[in-house]
């Protein structure tokens, strides 16, 4: 039998490409220029949009891993530009883009169905100590079913984010170290982690050459990083930590799958939809076919 935390690293793995459809996708640079938004200014807006007119302080604490300097100064270009605009943008485009990979599948009547009943686990959780999460809930529903269903993943993929940003700070990683923790080389060259890759990172999270290289110090005085010739790699301990970090997210991420006893068969009827988005080919690391 699948067990809770399985479950919800299972749909993780599956429901991830489908929700960054919102922030990898060829109508971003047009979506910038309708918004007068650069491409930080357009991600931390369309992203924290649901939280509202709210302090940067509050975005940047949601977002954790991004440089507080970067939301401070695309939070405030994001509320002049209207977080209203950038919503419906935002949806524009992933009608757009969604609806083309998706192409004669947006007509299942077992989307709708799919998107409905990730909609009603969602409802089942409890948002607190979850805030971008419960924003997202909280936010209007596009009636389109293939943004229904972006839009019932979104609530479940940001709840369980929350989470792992709580076993982050368990962890006693501060923002730049989690980013760096993250990126660094594996022990084990089987072991995939999905990292964007260090000069990606730092581009999109904003962490200076010199930030990294001191929060790659910090680690390593902790014992969790080895570095040799400015590469950095996970020690055992760093490996044990890693491991206990992704334990403590799906363990924190289980209890909306508690009672759902068609679980498995759910997060798979999913797979279609997901695999259609990566067969469009404009996700970073897929091809189109």
């Amino acid at each position: 039998m699948t067990t809770s935390p399985e479950l919800a690293r299972a749909a993780y793995k599956t429901f991830e490409r489908y929700h960054i459809t919102a922030y990898f996708n060829p109508d971003l640079t047009q979506a910038g220029t309708d918004t007068g938004l650069d491409g930080h200014a357009w991600y931390v807006g369309s992203r924290a949009a649901p939280m509202g007119a709210c302090s940067p302080s509050v975005v940047a604490a949601a977002f954790f891993n991004f440089n507080h300097k970067l939301v401070e100064r695309s939070w405030p270009k994001a509320l002049e530009a209207g977080l209203d605009t950038i919503a419906d943008r935002r949806w524009a485009a992933l009608d757009h883009v969604l609806g083309d990979a998706l192409g004669p599948l947006v007509d299942e009547p077992h989307l709708v169905e799919v998107a409905d009943r990730l909609r009603d686990i969602g409802d089942t959780a409890s948002f607190a100590g979850r805030p971008l999460a419960a924003a997202w809930h909280s936010s209007e529903r596009p009636d389109a079913p293939h943004l229904k269903l972006w839009h019932s993943i979104a609530v479940l993929r940001e709840w369980r984010g929350d989470g792992h940003l709580a076993a982050l700070v368990d962890a006693q990683l501060d923002p730049t170290e989690a980013n760096v923790f993250h990126e660094a080389k594996h022990l084990d060259p089987a072991v995939r982690r999905g990292g964007l890759g260090k000069r990606i990172t730092q581009l999109t999270r904003e962490w200076s050459d010199d930030e990294w290289a001191s929060a790659a110090d910090r680690l390593a005085t902790r014992g969790l990083l080895s570095i040799t010739d400015g590469a950095e790699a996970l020690t055992a301990d760093g490996v044990t930590l890693d491991q206990h970090i992704e334990d403590r997210t799906d363990i924190m991420a289980s209890a909306v799958w508690n009672d759902v006893p068609d679980a498995d068969e759910l997060i798979t009827s999913v797979r279609p939809y997901v695999k259609a988005v990566i067969d469009a080919g404009f996700l970073p690391g897929t091809k189109k076919k």
